[in-house]
């Protein structure tokens, strides 16, 4: 069903509920805020995600009473939350969060997606990240996206017909970015001594 707003989107959340943020530059940022913007109406919610870009404000210390936050990798946005015990990591490697998923030792029932816009068919690509995504949306009873317009279309197992989401919110925002560093001598150095 189409919405609005993020909020509406977010609705259906209830607590208890095993939350999976979609990854990297895919992380769906309007929908985590959202979430976040909800907190005083939720309980017991479980975060699990792999890296994520932008801010992870339910880690905040003030949310730590409502969000419970599982990180399998650590970006800059959760290593104070992690270091300070606000936030859990699960060491493990990128191909066993899958089977992990799966086998219900990470038990999801809620995805939180970033996805293009449904072609002529209506399928959605899962874009610029599917990583552990397909099995979360497999596991999960209740799946919110939002879609972007800026979000490219790839190929393989990446696809989701709008017709399985449960909840969205097109708006169009830009994909997080890293800018390239700034080479000095000594990078410089080595890649001579490299080439």
């Amino acid at each position: 069903m189409k919405y609005a707003t993020a909020l509406e989107a977010v609705s259906g959340i209830k607590p208890g509920s095993n939350i999976f943020i979609h990854t990297a530059a895919a992380t769906p940022t309007i929908l985590t805020e959202a979430l976040v913007e909800r907190a005083s109406e939720l309980s017991d919610i479980t975060i699990y995600q792999l890296h994520t870009e932008g801010p992870a404000t339910y880690a905040d210390e003030q949310y730590q009473d409502v969000f419970k936050v599982n990180a399998l990798f650590i970006g800059k946005n959760l290593r104070e939350a992690v270091a300070q015990g606000r936030a859990n990591f699960i060491p493990c490697f990128l191909s066993e969060v899958p089977v992990m998923i799966r086998n219900g030792i990470i038990p999801i029932n809620v995805a939180l997606i970033q996805v293009s816009p449904p072609d002529k068919k209506g399928y959605c690509s899962l874009g610029v990240s599917v990583d552990a995504t397909r099995a979360a949306l497999d596991k999960a009873e209740l799946i919110i996206a939002q879609v972007n317009p800026r979000m490219p279309r790839t190929g393989g197992d990446a696809f989701i017909h709008i017709n399985t989401i449960d909840a969205y919110v097109e708006q169009e925002t830009e994909l997080p970015e890293h800018p390239p560093a700034i080479l000095g001598e000594v990078e410089k150095k080595i890649g001579e001594h490299v080439a």
